[in-house]
């Protein structure tokens, strides 16, 4: 499968109109019994949460939407609420969209000109700060999965943050998506040491004065997160594939 050569620059792919794709989202979670909360008035934001039929074996945290450069990851979780095929002893909690005015402008940024996911820390914007909010009324995850895109990127590869050194479902889902895009296994990706497509980062979130979603997860909610990353120079169907299989190969592996 050969790149598109399209993102010279930035992305330049296919866009999609967010309103619409979050509609969706939220209407198919309606329909399958999820219960849906507005978090922020404007923007829009919404979170949806769905209890295991029986006794809950995990709790699972799932986001994307945070740059508007990148539109595989909600088309993924809008594929996902729609097929509603989730493990049945999950509860699940999804936000299909964090940041909807950078999508109108395909920029990683919100309209505001402020990279959401560097705000974490700061809670400088109102997007974040009601994020956060929300999050602080949820109790604990076993795993949260942070769905995203990378222009630059030559293939799929993710990020996993794993203090305790749980068994890790990582190379299940490298397995998994290698029938959908190429796999990035360079030994440095993002000018981070990698292999075979996983990044294992340094988990001193002192370091960092800008916090990524991920790391106030590891810091408050969960002690496992995954980043899925897809090369977005890949046509859109194919990313979207990409991230859907990666969701599922991790929650079948929890």
């Amino acid at each position: 499968m050969a790149r598109l050569g399209r993102n010279r620059g930035g992305y330049h792919g296919e866009r999609i109109d967010i309103d619409v794709v979050v509609a969706g989202a939220c209407a198919a979670g309606r329909t399958h019994g999820w219960t849906e909360t507005r978090f922020l008035a404007a923007p829009p934001l919404y979170a949806l949460n769905r209890r295991a039929a029986g006794p809950p074996s995990r709790r699972i945290y799932l986001s994307t939407g945070i740059h508007g450069d990148e539109p595989a990851g909600p088309l993924a979780v809008a594929h996902l609420l729609v097929e509603n095929r989730w493990p049945a002893d999950l509860d699940l909690w999804v936000c299909p969209c964090l940041n909807p005015t950078a999508f109108p402008l395909n920029q990683r940024e919100a309209a505001s000109g402020q990279d959401l996911n560097r705000d974490y820390l700061s809670l400088a914007t109102p997007e974040i700060a009601a994020h956060v909010a929300w999050l602080e009324r949820q109790p604990a995850f076993d795993l949260t999965l942070c769905l995203h895109e990378d222009w630059e990127a030559a293939g799929f590869y993710l990020y996993e943050l794993n203090p305790d050194g749980r068994p890790s479902p990582a190379e299940n889902a490298i397995a998994a998506v290698e029938r959908c895009l190429p796999i990035d296994r360079s030994p440095l990706i993002d000018g981070r040491p990698a292999t075979g497509g996983i990044i294992r980062p340094s988990l001193d979130s002192t370091l960092r004065l800008q916090w990524p979603e991920a790391f106030y997860l590891l810091r408050h909610k969960t002690q496992h997160s995954f980043t899925l990353e897809t090369p977005s120079d890949y046509p859109l169907t194919d990313r979207v594939a990409a991230l859907v299989t990666a969701t599922e190969a991790l929650l079948q592996a929890v």
